[in-house]
């Protein structure tokens, strides 16, 4: 399966009508890298020092001996594949059972995808995932649209469905400084683990393109037996 697309340009500028902040604009296609966004460790470091801190989400057990991190984009197709075929059997199977600790890091490939992670975060740690799971169940609806201000609708009525609360929203979808965090954070990351598209999973600082679930459970199987976990 295919996981690459290009990101044509990237910046920072405000959305007439929508009363957002975003950084991005991209659409799909091969060859993205995120040296193409300029995405080095040193380029997050010139971010103004009082950004706020952008945590990562995890689920499963903290002290699992076999750490996986997933990089995603919320309006990447083969995110959304991954999410109904693969994620659910690995969550059953190694996150549930706390034999694996899994942690989300998000990809911003356009400004639909960022703005649907600050609605995510919104909801904080506990309505993250499930959260998460709204936004790819529903990506063929709420990322489909050419009117950006349809797609802001669409995404506070999924948060709205999580329990946050308009004036919640309102607070989190217009916070510039923690998009900026995002996004800084998001060119950080990516460039420090050589992430070349999404998804992009880290099995214990080893680095794996997209694969199905039998692949995947060979990985985590073989990580955890070597770790005698």
């Amino acid at each position: 399966m295919a996981t690459r697309r290009t990101v044509l340009a990237m910046g920072g500028a405000a959305l007439a009508g929508a009363g957002l902040w975003w950084m991005g604009a991209g659409s799909g296609g091969p060859g993205f890298t995120p040296m193409m966004l300029g995405a080095t460790p040193a380029m997050a470091d010139t971010a103004p020092a009082n950004l706020p801190e952008v945590p990562d989400m995890s689920l499963g057990n903290p002290d699992a001996k076999v750490q996986v991190t997933e990089y995603l984009s919320f309006t990447c197709p083969h995110c959304e594949e991954f999410h109904a075929t693969v994620w659910k059997d690995i969550k059953k199977n190694y996150v549930d059972t706390g034999k694996i600790k899994f942690t989300v890091r998000e990809v911003y490939f356009d400004k639909y995808g960022l703005w649907a992670g600050m609605m995510a975060r919104c909801g904080g740690p506990m309505r993250y995932f499930g959260i998460v799971d709204m936004l790819y169940d529903q990506q063929r609806e709420w990322a489909a649209s050419n009117d950006p201000n349809q797609v802001v609708a669409s995404l506070r009525q999924i948060g709205k469905t999580a329990g946050i609360t308009d004036d919640q929203l309102n607070q989190c979808m217009n916070d510039g400084a923690m998009a900026q965090a995002m996004v800084a954070k998001y060119q950080k990351d990516s460039a420090a683990d050589h992430i070349e598209g999404t998804p992009s999973f880290v099995i214990d600082g080893t680095t794996y393109k997209n694969m199905g679930y039998d692949e995947f459970a060979k990985l985590l199987d073989a990580e955890l037996a070597k770790k005698g976990a």
